[in-house]
Parts: structure tokens; sequence; C-alpha cells
């Protein structure tokens, strides 16, 4: 039988391992009643914009995880806080509510953006600051000789942006052509390229960037825009990943529905194409590894929609398996619930996935 890391490098270097490997991530209400159900310690959620895809990494690889997460996490000099207020504030500006199960925005800093200059003069976080790579230090440390190693570097540029403007407002001033908008694109993107670049040289086996595209019907944005303002960028951060590892995989996360800019993503060299949402239009796992199997590894595709929270562990397993055998079919498949796995899901549905993910897949008919 093969070792997490084994297995993980054998997907990746396009060989069949004995059964897809696992990553799954927690929301950490998930994760707390998992450690109780289980008996493992709880660990507290990291300081990360990137919390959910690099906590808890001794429950879930105790549950199966083949692979851990990496990332950035807040300096030593501005950790995640609570203001007066009630406000949380972030080192990027940003200000969250706390609603109970997530923080929802109540303030975006770049609000007022019109022009470049409102872009140049706004504090953006220095990705070398002290204490930045602590928590991914570590993490290499403990699990670099036994696991997989995934360095997260989602919302790249694009979901950062709306973070920090407004969805709608961006979205607006993307049509427009506001001047602001390629420059603040291109500083968030040069910070999450040094961060990236150093999440390699710590340890990364692929580095899975990531922005949202898509929506449950189609593409948030027309293809020709996508085009226009996304695919020359992301081409440029594949190619500066690739100079400080020519071995590192290129992974991207696109909630939705992005069938027609998946072409172009193959174009400019991504290998692992994230996560799949089963029930968004046209991303069907047949048809996925059908059109593009030849050209992609898969990660991703298990339901958190209605599967995991609603169907029975027999359900699960059933589908679980179902879907490995697809997208498994001559390896090219991580196994993942297509997002985080959410509090609304029974602790028996979650062990029933990963009981199901660690068999070996049969054979497509």
């Amino acid at each position: 039988m093969m070792t997490s890391r084994q297995r993980f490098l054998s997907v990746l270097n396009g060989e069949q391992p004995d059964r897809p490997p696992i990553f799954a991530n927690l929301t950490p209400q998930a994760a707390e009643k998992l450690s109780n159900a289980v008996g493992v310690h709880y660990e507290p959620p990291v300081d990360s914009m990137l919390s959910t895809r690099i906590s808890h990494p001794n429950l879930l690889t105790t549950l199966g995880n083949d692979c851990v997460g990496i990332a950035a996490n807040a300096p030593d000099d501005f950790p995640t806080r609570t203001l007066t207020n009630g406000l949380i504030e972030n080192e990027w500006g940003m200000k969250f509510k706390n609603v109970g199960l997530y923080n929802e925005f109540a303030e975006f800093p770049l609000a007022h953006a019109e022009n470049a200059v409102d872009i140049e003069n706004y504090n953006f976080p220095d990705p070398f600051a002290a204490g930045r790579y602590r928590s991914a230090l570590e993490t290499n440390e403990k699990y670099g000789d036994t696991h997989g190693i995934i360095a997260d570097l989602e919302t790249s540029f694009f979901e950062t942006a709306w973070y920090l403007v407004g969805l709608e407002k961006l979205l607006m001033d993307m049509m427009a052509g506001a001047d602001y908008v390629p420059v603040l694109f291109d500083k968030i993107m040069g910070i999450n390229i040094d961060i990236g670049k150093k999440l390699i040289e710590i340890g990364a086996d692929m580095i899975w960037c990531g922005d949202d595209f898509g929506s449950q019907d189609g593409m948030l944005i027309s293809p020709e825009l996508w085009r226009e303002l996304f695919k020359p960028r992301i081409k440029y951060m594949f190619e500066h990943f690739k100079s400080v590892n020519p071995d590192v995989k290129l992974a991207w996360h696109s909630c939705g529905s992005i069938v027609p800019i998946i072409p172009d993503f193959i174009d400019i060299g991504l290998e692992v194409l994230n996560p799949l949402q089963p029930l968004a239009k046209s991303m069907d796992p047949d048809f996925i590894k059908s059109n593009f199997g030849k050209d992609l590894i898969f990660f991703g595709g298990i339901d958190i929609q209605e599967l995991l929270p609603h169907a029975t562990p027999e359900q699960i397993h059933a589908e679980v398996s179902h879907i490995s055998k697809i997208l498994g079919k001559n390896g090219g498949y991580i196994i993942a619930p297509a997002h985080n796995i959410q509090d609304d899901t029974p602790v028996e549905n979650v062990l029933a996935f990963f009981e199901a993910a660690k068999r070996p897949p049969q054979k497509a008919s």
C-alpha cells in the first residue's frame, strides 16, 4: 500500500495510484464537532485569509487526508483583530461583522477608489512581514516527509480586489474600463506572486491558485473580458511559479460553471482543475473527464450542496465510489469535497465520505 505522499505524488506525475489521494477541508464549527466525535484535540484555526484550507491538519490527516495545506498567515505586527465597535479587521483593512457561522463584509476599504492614485496611495500588506510563513514552515516540517504539500493561494487577485472594492463596484468598473482596475489587479497579483514563490521554496508540491469566475449557471463575466483581463495575468503568475521549481504543479480553483474558459486555462499551462462543482451547469464528471481528462488532473467533485449534508451514509458511499470511478480512471484525480465541509453536514456523513474515499475505486465500465 502506498504512503500518503507517494499516493499524491503518483497522481501529480501522471501515474495510477492505489486509490485517489484525499484532501478535504472543514469550517471551524465542523472541525470542532468532528474533533469531539473522534477524540482528537481541537486545533484552533490559523489566522489567515485562507484559514479553512490550512487549519486542523492533525484531525484531517487522522481522518484520512493524504495532503496538508500551507499558506501565508497574518504577520506578527497585524493579527486579525476585533475593534471597539465589534467589527473584525484584517491586515488588508477589510472589515467584517460576525453573524454566527461566518463573518460578512461590513466595510470595503477601497470602496472610494476611482483612479490609479487611489491604489498607489493604499497601504498594502508586506509579503515578507515578520511571522508571515510561521505556520507554513511548521506544517511543512511536520508533514512534508509523509504527506503531499499543497500551497494555497486562492483569491489570487480578482476576489481580493472585490474584497477591497466591493463586488458590484468592481464588476461595473471593469466593464467601464476604470484605470484603477488593472493597477489594483497587478498590485495584488505581485504580492501573491511573492507569497507563492516563498511557499514553493518552503516545499510545496502543488500551488493552488484561484478566483471564482463562475456561478451555478454560467460565467460571472464574459469569456471575452476574462481573456482580456485575467488570462495574461494568470499566465504571468504561472511562469513565475515554474521559474522557482519547474516540477511544481499548477492548480486553479473556481467555483461554478466555467466550461468556456477551461481550454484557455489549459493553453496557459494549468495542470490541476478545482473544485468541479458537480451541480453547476455542465460541470458533471463524465463531461469534464471525457473532454478535458487528457490535459488536466481533477481535484474535487464531491457535492457539498446536497450530497454531504442531506444524503444517508450509504448514499454517500455510493456517490463517492461513482465519482472516483469516473474521475479516477487511469489516474489524474485528487478526491475532495467541492468546497469546505460545512457545519450543516452530520458527523456520520463526514466519516462516511472518508470511509468511501479510502476504498480503492472499482474500474469504470
